[in-house]
């Protein structure tokens, strides 16, 4: 554990080997978020995004559950119910519509454990990582429209470019459930596996990524998500401009060392 990691209610962080580690901890609730337990999440990743040590992060849910949501239940319990208006468009910007964009711009690796329900905001975190690693217990849920409300925290963009938007409207305006067997054969998943082991595979794929070469993985992963959206004219250039950067880094000369001595690499991360 490292003071610059702090937990907070409802999240359990830790820096070990290159992996940061943020596990949601609130298993009575399903790991719902709060105001805290985000905050606390956004603060983790705002500091790894300038920690030279972070090579990978890992994210899981205590207990049975991923992540329920978020708990609106909670946050309105002393207001009568009733937000005042204007509520959720003034704390969205600081809050889930800062986190996602954080996971996807992160310029390490994010590796997802889903264990049971991955609902709501639970739903996006895992879209917007970079692998999902999920047990057979995990159900994937997109609720909104079966609470008379529209998608936030970047579901229609990120639900869109994972399935295609046939397959989000049926996730988004149907509400249709999916469980890990249908969300790999989808494209959400990287690995289904047997119950209580999404933790401990989801871990190793982070620690194998964590040994990688952070620099061009971090470089790599900017370019694919950027591809979608770019013309092939933009992203020639753009790949050319990262492949100018990763050849200057040192694990470009161990990687190409290991190749001419016929041995596996061992990177650094710089």
């Amino acid at each position: 554990m490292y003071s610059e990691y702090p937990a907070v209610d409802g999240l359990v962080t830790g820096l070990s080997e290159g992996v940061l580690s943020l596990r949601l901890d609130d298993p009575r609730r399903r790991n719902a978020l709060n105001d805290r337990s985000m905050r606390g999440v956004i603060d983790a990743l705002e500091l790894a995004q300038n920690d030279e040590r972070v090579r990978a992060v890992l994210l899981s849910g205590e207990g049975r559950d991923f992540c329920s949501g978020f708990d609106i239940v909670s946050r309105n319990a002393g207001s009568g119910g009733r937000p005042r208006p204007g509520a959720i468009q003034r704390r969205l910007p600081s809050q889930a519509h800062r986190l996602i964009p954080q996971l996807c711009e992160l310029q390490v690796p994010v590796v997802c454990a889903v264990t049971g329900y991955a609902v709501g905001i639970g739903f996006q975190l895992a879209l917007a990582a970079d692998f999902v690693v999920a047990d057979t217990t995990a159900t994937f849920w997109q609720p909104f429209i079966t609470r008379g409300m529209t998608p936030d925290s970047g579901a229609t963009w990120l639900t869109a470019r994972a399935v295609g938007p046939l397959r989000a409207r049926r996730l988004l305006m149907l509400g249709e459930r999916l469980d890990a067997a249908t969300a790999s054969a989808w494209g959400i998943v990287h690995e289904v596996v047997e119950p209580g082991r999404a933790g401990e595979v989801a871990g190793e794929l982070a620690a194998r990524l964590a040994a990688g070469p952070t620099v061009a993985l971090g470089l790599t992963k900017a370019l694919i998500n950027q591809a979608a959206d770019a013309a092939l004219a933009e992203q020639l250039p753009a790949e050319a401009f990262a492949l100018e950067i990763s050849s200057r880094s040192q694990d470009f000369r161990e990687g190409l060392g290991a190749f001419v001595d016929k041995r596996e690499p061992k990177f650094t991360g710089r």
